[in-house]
């Protein structure tokens, strides 16, 4: 079993548009709405993986259902209310606009020491973990760094997909796994790197303090990923139009059920099977979930470079 970690879950909703004008009305051709967050999402995708998935996190008690009819799930009934996400998805070229709502503040005092309890007891179960999303308001940052030392102290492969202060903590866990993507891995470290081998001496410094490894998502121009071992790049040849919230988490997806299924991996192999379940999910109008066939087909078209190592070392902040 693998365990995904959304702290600050939402109601997905999406809306298909013809095209959407700044300013104006506009006609609705569809709405669609799903329990959603970043490890509710990874939690599908793993499922369409083929791969045994639980969800646990903050809630409240309607989401909690509402996300029990679709999948495992356990979490801490913290939050007063659950924060909704919407997507402008136009149909004519596939652009999508986002708007992401703040979130609840969690009130109980004992929330995160409920969801450290709870992880921790399912660890001698799950092969991997995965903590990703925002924070509500009333979390301390620490809480992800937390559970992630706890997990990867019992062996279990954890990711961290996080941002900000709870980046930074997560950083400081020796054997964590991160997944900033570009303007997450600027406020990190704050370098603003622009090509492949800027990303691999802004990352370099974390693995020089413990941690795993750094992959970097970049949008259109595919990831980076460096480890103590190598760095490489990997890109599509021509990037895909469509709706990129989510896409992300099936590179989060893809990389954790790789990893929960070898201990010694093939980093180029996770690295190109990351691109192309991203790159399969952008087709699809809503997030988590992905296009198989396109998944096979891209695969083999994906480049993948290595890249050089930094010659000197430096300090990470």
């Amino acid at each position: 079993m693998i365990l995904t970690v959304t702290m600050n879950p939402a109601y997905d909703m999406t809306y298909r548009v013809e095209r959407f004008e700044r300013g104006q009305a506009h006609r609705v051709r569809s709405v669609e709405q799903r329990i959603g967050g970043k490890g509710i999402n990874v939690t599908r995708v793993l499922n369409q993986l083929g791969k045994y998935a639980r969800a646990t996190g903050f809630s409240d008690y309607a989401f909690a259902a509402a996300a029990e009819l679709e999948m495992p799930v356990d979490f801490v009934h913290a939050l007063p209310w659950v924060r909704r996400t919407v997507v402008i998805s136009e149909s004519e070229d596939g652009t999508a606009t986002a708007l992401w709502e703040p979130g609840a503040r969690v009130s109980n005092p004992h929330a995160a020491e409920q969801l450290a309890v709870r992880v921790a007891g399912l660890l001698p179960d799950i092969d991997g973990l995965v903590i990703s999303g925002s924070l509500p308001g009333g979390i301390e940052p620490s809480l992800p760094a937390e559970i992630a030392r706890t997990a990867i102290a019992a062996d279990v492969p954890t990711i961290c997909d996080v941002d900000g202060e709870a980046l930074r903590l997560a950083t400081e866990v020796p054997g964590i796994v991160l997944m900033p993507n570009e303007t997450e891995l600027q406020r990190l470290t704050g370098m603003t790197p622009k090509t492949e081998d800027e990303v691999v001496a802004a990352a370099y410094p974390l693995i020089d303090r413990g941690v795993r490894a750094v992959i970097a998502t970049r949008g259109a121009e595919g990831m980076v990923l460096v480890t103590a071992d190598g760095a490489w790049s990997a890109v599509l040849p021509e990037p895909l139009a469509g709706n990129p919230t989510g896409a992300g988490d099936s590179a989060t997806a893809a990389v954790i059920a790789a990893l929960s299924d070898e201990p010694d991996p093939d980093w180029t192999a996770i690295l190109t099977d990351a691109v192309a379940t991203s790159a399969a999910s952008v087709v699809i109008p809503v997030a988590g979930e992905f296009d198989r066939c396109l998944r096979a087909n891209v695969a083999p078209t994906i480049r993948v470079e290595q890249l050089d190592l930094p010659t000197s070392q430096g300090t990470a902040p």
